[in-house]
């Protein structure tokens, strides 16, 4: 099995790793549909569908190459999740759940735990993150977990569920309450504990991600070393929250991955379906369910992939981003499961058929996108909580934000390596967020670049829609910089929603701008934008239509890209403008 190599450029590690897990669509391997749904009936992971991933070699995307890995940034991990999620959730999560454990040793382990578990999740070795526990949830603030100081040991005891890997990871790390500290993250390896002083509990029956080990652990007076702590003493709490930035943004993959798969369900399925004489995607209402989906995918490539890469290029602005991520692009995941759904009609309830059945397993497993590190309503407390100091300065020009922007929205660049590093994330952007306070320069760079390189009427329906975003944007940030709403409040929770909007619509044109610089004007370029910009629009302003004169493209796009077993991108359209 070829191994992925070192400093191999993003998209060729993909590619490659797409050869390896093959088109889902055919054949009866462990990534096939057909398979997956086979085991899924069983609450199993299809036999070599993990041994596969490791032997491609997965996991060494979960390590550093600081610390004796592969992994060279967030949005490799990015990318590659999304090639692993897009045929099987549960894989992915299993992997992403080994990451969430491991990412506090990165961040704050000393040479000593950093080597120990790079060692063995190199070997093959799972991890976890023990903090939720059965009484509490998401409440830390309650957490009931001890060690005690005895020796040159603690005494840990409590209980942690539901915890991802928490039966077959070995290493875990346990949020705990240190006698006489606080609160603390502790690296516990199951080696090192005594027989009998820790237990796991069953697998929870879950609606979806069958097999995927969603388990528990309680710790009896289990012994573990002084130098387990990570990090700091009484800081567990913080740590929590900065660890968290990091998987928030991942998860992104998760959703893009599944949206993938079900356009592609759905598109095919349009094309060979026949009702009426003719194959359904000549339905005006099945076409609009296909362009939305479509559209909505590129948005939610636009605004989570950018972030991805914050973590090489501004990770103290992951507090506020990837929240949005993690709000944003979950909920889009799941109108576009909804958008396909409508599309397979009656099958797509059932478990066989239409692509051996997998689109209902799709839609059961992507559900949990939205609850697990932070609900739907946690993001958006956590953004709500912020807009009070940014508002104030979203229209103000920013001095040194432009190359922020461009490493974050070149993607014909690959995104610096990621150093961890003790000081670097934190726990608010404060008032920097150069996506928000962009805004206006791009605007006036893009009029720039449509007077010299667009066509009139493409140049007049760009400004149009650039126009009604910076009229609404600007009596939004307007108004909260006046009366800032209770972030706990509905209003907050709903002006937190729009932020993310506008958030969105400013990474679809930095993305236009920076990704596309060297093919502005060349045909195909600006109708995918003008497109995903109105569909933006809609969330706020539903009378909002799509420019019928740019469908025919994004149809193109959608067809073209269907004929290959990659991806749906908006890097299709830069190609397509670079033949």
């Amino acid at each position: 099995m070829a191994q992925a190599a070192n400093n191999r450029p993003t998209h060729e590690l993909v590619a490659d790793l797409e050869r390896t897990l093959g088109d889902p669509m055919e054949g009866d391997g462990p990534f096939s549909f057909a398979s997956i749904v086979a085991h899924e009936e069983r609450e199993e992971l299809p036999p070599g569908a993990a041994e596969l991933a490791r032997e491609w070699g997965f996991p060494q995307f979960l390590v550093p190459r600081e610390f004796g890995g592969r992994l060279n940034n967030l949005e490799e991990v990015f990318v590659l999740t999304r090639s692993l999620a897009r045929r099987n959730l549960t894989v992915a999560v299993m992997f992403g759940s080994a990451l969430l454990g491991v990412n506090p040793v990165w961040l704050w382990g000393d040479e000593e735990q950093r080597k120990r578990v790079a060692d063995g999740l190199l070997a093959g070795e799972l991890a976890c993150f023990a903090v939720s526990e059965p009484d509490h949830g998401s409440d830390l603030q309650g957490n009931a977990t001890t060690a005690l100081a005895e020796g040159d040991t603690f005494v840990l005891t409590g209980e942690k569920w539901p915890v991802g890997n928490a039966t077959r990871g070995r290493f875990v790390t346990v949020f705990a309450t240190v006698e006489g500290r606080g609160q603390t993250l502790l690296l516990v390896d199951k080696e090192q504990l005594e027989p009998g002083s820790w237990s796991n509990h069953p697998f929870v029956r879950t609606a979806g991600l069958r097999g995927h080990d969603l388990s528990g652990i309680v710790f009896d007076g289990a012994r573990v070393p002084r130098g387990a702590v990570l990090g700091r003493n009484g800081a567990g709490l913080i740590e929590v929250l900065k660890a968290l930035q990091i998987t928030r943004t991942a998860i992104g993959a998760l959703s893009i991955g599944t949206m993938d798969s079900v356009l592609r369900i759905g598109l095919q399925y349009a094309h060979e379906r026949s009702l009426y004489g003719a194959e359904i995607y000549r339905l005006p209402v099945i076409r609009r369910h296909l362009v939305h989906a479509h559209l909505d995918l590129l948005i939610a490539e636009c605004t989570a992939l950018p972030i991805a890469r914050a973590l090489s290029v501004a990770p103290s602005r992951l507090s506020m981003w990837s929240s949005v991520v993690k709000y944003l692009v979950p909920v889009i995941g799941e109108e576009v499961i909804q958008d396909m759904a409508r599309v397979l009609g009656a099958r797509s309830y059932l478990r066989e058929g239409v692509a051996s059945g997998v689109f209902q397993k799709l839609q059961r497993d992507h559900a949990i996108a939205s609850i697990f590190e932070g609900t739907t309503h946690v993001n958006l407390h956590n953004i709500a909580a912020q807009l009070p100091n940014l508002a104030p300065h979203a229209q103000n020009a920013q001095s040194g934000g432009e190359g922020v922007l461009e490493a974050l929205f070149d993607w014909s660049a690959e995104a610096p390596a990621w150093q961890p590093a003790r000081h670097v994330l934190q726990l608010t952007n404060a008032v920097e967020d150069e996506i928000t306070r962009g805004w206006n320069d791009a605007v006036a760079e893009t009029a720039r670049i449509a007077a010299e390189c667009l066509e009139p009427a493409e140049a007049a329906d760009l400004a149009k829609v650039l126009d009604a975003f910076g009229s609404r944007r600007a009596a939004f940030y307007t108004r909260l910089a006046a009366a800032p709403s209770d972030a706990a409040s509905v209003a907050g929770q709903d002006d937190a929603a729009e932020h993310c909007v506008h958030h969105a619509a400013a990474s679809c044109l930095y993305t236009w701008l920076h990704t596309f610089r060297p093919v502005h004007g060349a045909p195909s370029t600006t109708g995918w934008l003008i497109l995903v910009l109105q569909r933006l629009l809609q969330r706020l302003e539903p009378a909002t239509e799509l420019a019928s004169a740019y469908l025919p493209e994004i149809e193109y796009a959608m067809d073209e890209s269907l004929k290959t077993p990659y991806r749906f991108s908006v890097g299709f359209f830069k190609e397509a403008a670079g033949r």
